[in-house]
């Protein structure tokens, strides 16, 4: 069905794997488009609870492919509000629970990219990058939004600006990632990380996204409101009847997402 991305679905976690490996999984028009449509199934299949996010060969995703638009005369705003935008608002908009497994580089949109997913299992040989400043460009696709609530206004200015290369010590001290594994475990810890929450209860799980999202806009009032709506909505589920149940009965609760 797709040229550049591979999209498959195990035990209702989807696996979207960037690929094209030739250019550490650069984005050209073609991978961006296929992506996005990977990304509005996701959101719509009942079939699937969580989505694992990560790249072939030796890169997650090395950023915009600048030789597919070298010499071009193009806007950079029509291609931002195009292709990546949509991303970001794909990812962190569906009520469904997105994980990366960062297996190489993540740069430039790729590391957005990351940033955007709810939890970041890395290998211990990988790395960040927002190198957009070395050639002469600025954060873009959520970036400048996600960056400073991650680590700080002062320390997410110095990436910026800076352009440096962050190895996975350093991300994990400053919380851009949630964990670290050696390469030849990432994608079993991350598949059965993804896999454990593809078997909590859907519809907390998405209102928990919800509302971790929207806090750092919040106010306390708010978020004590939207808590009471949330708990509200999670409550007249079968799955919390199904999940006491299952406390009380000492078992593994069975969540249908009803």
């Amino acid at each position: 069905m797709y040229k550049t991305i591979q999209y498959e679905i195990r035990d209702k976690v989807a696996i979207l794997t960037l690929n094209r490996p030739d250019t550490y999984n650069a984005f050209n028009n073609e991978m961006s488009f296929e992506f996005l449509d990977a990304l509005k199934d996701v959101r719509k299949n009942p079939e699937v609870r969580s989505v694992l996010l990560t790249g072939a060969g030796k890169a997650f995703c090395s950023g915009q492919d600048l030789k597919d638009v070298q010499g071009k005369d193009r806007s950079l705003a029509d291609s931002i509000e195009t292709r990546y935008n949509p991303m970001i608002r794909l990812i962190t908009g569906t009520e469904k629970p997105f994980l990366c497994a960062m297996n190489g580089v993540a740069a430039g949109a790729g590391a957005s990219l990351a940033l955007a997913c709810d939890l970041v299992v890395a290998s211990e040989t990988a790395s960040l990058l927002w190198a957009f400043v070395n050639i002469g460009l600025v954060l873009d696709s959520g970036s400048s939004y996600l960056l400073p609530r991650l680590v700080g206004r002062q320390k997410a200015f110095e990436i910026s600006v800076l352009g440096n290369k962050i190895g996975m010590e350093e991300a994990l001290r400053l919380g851009l990632v949630s964990r670290v594994v050696p390469a030849a475990e990432l994608i079993t810890v991350a598949t059965e990380l993804a896999a454990t929450i593809a078997a909590k209860a859907p519809k907390a799980v998405g209102l928990i996204k919800r509302m971790l999202s929207r806090s750092f806009e919040s106010t306390l009032d708010q978020c004590l409101e939207l808590e009471k709506f949330a708990q509200e909505t999670a409550g007249a589920t079968e799955d919390y009847k199904e999940g006491v149940s299952a406390f009380i009965e000492k078992r593994p609760a069975a969540f249908t997402g009803k």
